[in-house]
């Protein structure tokens, strides 16, 4: 504002000086004219009566010269062309000599000669030498003369003027209006104006507020026209208006909660949620400011002059026919418009959304966030799974369009099929292994191998290997695949009773010790266990210190536990055995007792050999 006022200070300042020097111009021009009346006077008394029979040839030049017209310099006089060449129109205007123009004033817009030998024109003095008998005209000028006076006319009248602003300058525009003129910036609209430069070459219609020829200053203001015009809008407009009421504006201004829409002098709101029965993120995206809007009344309130204003309501609810076209079960397509943590919104129609909940995205794949699936734009299928028109709910799903893959995979893979997949992943419990349409199946840490511990699935496969498994069971409720890898061998324990009978005498390796006894690998992944009590018949607290690892041993299998996998062995009993065979063996190649220490000898000996049995 301050640079506003400084600059028309400049302004007032400059047309002061210039006023100043007009008024010392006028002052000299009236001297001048005062000088001349009183030669006129001196010259009159001494005029020649042109009826006078003894004049002179001097009287008579004298009277000649007098024939002509006397002019002033800045008088607009009528003229008539006589000639006209490619530089110069010459003008009769009753001299003595004709005056001359530059025939590039004749012009017109367009290019073309606007006049002809013959024409009267009104042209302005310019120039005026009696003694060289010499007069200067301008066209131009005298139509300036004429503009100064008709825009007189209009102050006065207090009128309009239509004129074009040609340019920008200090604190407003400049306007052509047949002569340069002033337009304040204040003065150019109703509301500041952001782009002063649409405004540039426009015509418009003006209002003169101030009006001085000697300073050559002419204010104009189109704002006072737009006050009337809107003043005699809104009388119009809120004579008419009503609720219900449907009508055409102009879009005045948008913000982050509506537009404001001119119904004629009467600005109404139309808010956010009343553009579209659809989503609207910012009226930006559905208007700009100019736009013709056809709206509804949806509320007026005459005192305060307030107007709420609705363009969905000039079409119908969409929910309100939704339960029948969007059936449940029925399939549909539409436009990802929003994502959230939980799902995808689906526009089916405007006004009309769905919710994809992040579980109904995928059959097999476990969904963290929607982007991992969609993208808002993006066109997808569905099938409606519920929809809810008082709630305006629509829930569907995105997996329903294919078919349940855990329900035809049993079939595709019976139990005991042999498959072959890549490993997907590795846990502290088993393998995943990807078999087809984003269904992984697990092999557990226990079906890996039938006689090896395995602590960690690592320890013999890595991310990326191929490999075959066992199909061992299809759960479609829980989703569960399970896979086993030692069921492609025969488990060695189903047979082994046949290779390792009981009583049958074995060899082994020593792969552990402890307190409570000796274990020993009798093959890979087979182990049997020399309990502290079976390693001699003499009682020993610990077999720790008395054994090493890696030794080989020999023992006797004790028994066998299939189901708990287990063989029993015995280093005792292995000796006791030997015992026996030697004893036996001796009893046997004895010879008949001969007397009764031989008899008693013999049962002695019997008797031990059925308490080893018994053993």
């Amino acid at each position: 504002m301050e640079t506003i006022l400084t600059e028309n200070q400049e302004q007032d300042n400059n047309q002061e000086m210039a006023s100043i020097q007009t008024d010392v111009e006028k002052e000299a021009e009236d001297i001048e004219e005062s000088c001349t009346q009183e030669e006129n006077q001196v010259e009159s008394d001494k005029k020649i009566d042109p009826d006078d029979e003894n004049l002179s040839m001097e009287d008579l030049m004298e009277l000649y010269d007098e024939s002509f017209k006397r002019f002033e310099e800045g008088e607009v006089v009528a003229g008539t062309i006589i000639s006209m060449d490619k530089d110069y129109v010459l003008v009769d205007v009753g001299y003595k000599s004709e005056g001359q123009i530059r025939v590039s004033e004749f012009y017109d817009e367009e290019g073309n000669l606007s006049t002809k030998v013959g024409d009267t024109v009104e042209v302005m003095i310019e120039l005026w030498d009696e003694d060289e008998e010499c007069v200067v005209l301008s066209k131009e000028k005298a139509e300036k003369v004429k503009i100064w006076e008709a825009v007189r006319e209009i102050f006065e009248a207090d009128s309009t003027i239509d004129g074009v602003i040609t340019s920008r300058v200090k604190g407003g525009f400049s306007v052509d209006v047949g002569i340069q003129a002033f337009l304040p910036g204040s003065q150019a609209d109703l509301r500041p104006i952001r782009n002063l430069d649409e405004l540039v070459n426009q015509t418009f219609t003006f209002k003169v507020l101030k009006f001085n020829r000697k300073r050559s200053n002419i204010v104009l203001s189109r704002r006072a026209i737009l006050e009337m015009e809107r003043d005699k809008a809104r009388a119009d407009t809120l004579a008419v208006l009503k609720e219900g009421q449907v009508m055409e504006g102009f879009v005045k201004n948008i913000t982050e909660y509506g537009v404001f829409v001119d119904l004629g002098g009467v600005d109404g709101l139309l808010h956010i949620t009343d553009i579209s029965w659809g989503r609207v993120k910012h009226p930006s995206e559905m208007f700009a400011v100019g736009d013709k809007v056809e709206v509804k009344i949806l509320s007026f309130d005459l005192e305060n002059e307030r107007v709420s204003l609705g363009t969905k309501q000039l079409t119908p609810d969409p929910w309100s026919s939704a339960a029948e076209k969007y059936a449940i079960g029925s399939k549909i397509s539409g436009k990802v418009v929003s994502l959230t943590d939980y799902g995808a919104f689906i526009e089916l129609e405007e006004g009309i959304e769905g919710l994809i909940h992040v579980s109904e995205m995928s059959w097999t794949r476990k969904i963290r966030h929607p982007s991992k699936v969609v993208s808002a734009g993006d066109l997808v299928d569905a099938v409606v799974l519920d929809i809810k028109p008082e709630s305006r709910r629509i829930s569907l799903g995105m997996k329903q369009v294919v078919p349940n893959p855990w329900e035809i995979i049993s079939e595709k893979y019976p139990i005991g099929t042999t498959i072959e997949g890549r490993v997907k992943n590795i846990t502290d419990f088993g393998l995943f292994i990807g078999i087809d349409d984003d269904i992984d199946g697990l092999v557990h840490i226990s079906d890996m191998s039938w006689t090896k511990r395995i602590k960690h699935p690592s320890e013999f496969y890595k991310k990326g290997d191929v490999i075959q498994a066992v199909v061992l069971d299809i759960n479609k409720g829980s989703e569960r695949f399970s896979l086993g890898v030692k069921q492609l061998h025969p488990d060695p324990w189903e047979s082994v009773e046949v290779r390792y009978k009981v009583g049958k005498e074995i060899k082994g390796v020593i792969t552990n010790i402890t307190d409570f006894g000796v274990f020993v690998e009798l093959e890979e992944g087979i182990e049997g266990l020399i309990h502290v009590s079976e390693i001699s018949k003499e009682k020993i607290k610990t077999p720790v210190g008395k054994f090493n690892v890696a030794d080989d041993i020999v023992a006797m299998v004790m028994n066998i536990n299939t189901e708990e996998r287990r063989i029993g062995l015995s280093i005792k009993r292995l000796e006791i055995d030997n015992e026996q065979t030697i004893l036996k063996e001796y009893v046997n190649n004895m010879k008949p007792a001969t007397s009764s220490f031989g008899e008693v000898l013999m049962e002695n000996l019997q008797e031990k050999l059925n308490d080893d049995d018994e053993v």
